[in-house]
């Protein structure tokens, strides 16, 4: 179980979207939007489990197409979303809205993030340690999940208010900006990698 939660830790504090984001909403907007946008990704990450747990995303994706399709749309979607973070040039602003995406733009992101169908699939389907008590097993992983989840979520939060408060100079915001950047094509290169063939 100490294994497992190790790499309920390590897999879900690196960047991927869900992190980045909840940086750049907390950024961007501040703690009160920040925390409703980390509740619906939290919403959103709980339904992308159910979908790997009960194979329902094993059989979306078994069609070629469908697959095809959402793969698209994830790397569209990073790749739009690295954009957004390179091209910010001095201003610090991970994302650049006008207003916050809040519960559903949290919700929404989710089934479209390639690292929570990798990450969850890699957690749910690995890692044995009640194989007796299977459905035991997968409620004390959900258990586990959430409970490493929200504390790394709410501290990529807490760094983006941070960095809101900060009077960083130009070149600082522009190499945070590109490290982020970096980052999103980093799991754009990963997303790519397991392409469907």
């Amino acid at each position: 179980m100490v294994v497992f939660a190790l790499a309920v830790f390590f897999l879900i504090i690196t960047p991927g979207p869900g992190v980045l984001s909840t940086a750049g909403v907390g950024a961007a907007f501040g703690g009160r939007d920040g925390a409703r946008y980390v509740l619906g990704l939290f919403l959103g990450n709980n339904l992308v489990i159910v979908a790997v747990v009960t194979g329902m995303a094993a059989l979306v994706l078994a069609d070629p197409r469908i697959r095809l399709v959402l793969y698209g749309a994830s790397v569209t979607y990073l790749l739009y979303l690295a954009a957004r973070i390179a091209f910010a040039g001095t201003k610090l602003a991970f994302i650049g809205r006008d207003t916050s995406p809040g519960v559903i733009g949290g919700v929404a992101l989710q089934p479209i993030n390639p690292k929570a169908y990798v990450v969850n699939a890699t957690l749910f389907s690995g890692f044995a340690f009640l194989p007796e008590a299977p459905g035991i097993e997968m409620f004390v992983k959900l258990l586990i999940v959430n409970a490493i989840w929200v504390p790394i979520h709410l501290l990529w939060l807490w760094a983006g208010i941070s960095l809101r408060r900060l009077n960083l100079t130009s070149g600082a915001q522009r190499a945070i900006n590109i490290a982020m950047a970096v980052s999103m094509l980093l799991v754009v290169g990963l997303a790519a990698i397991s392409a469907p063939v």
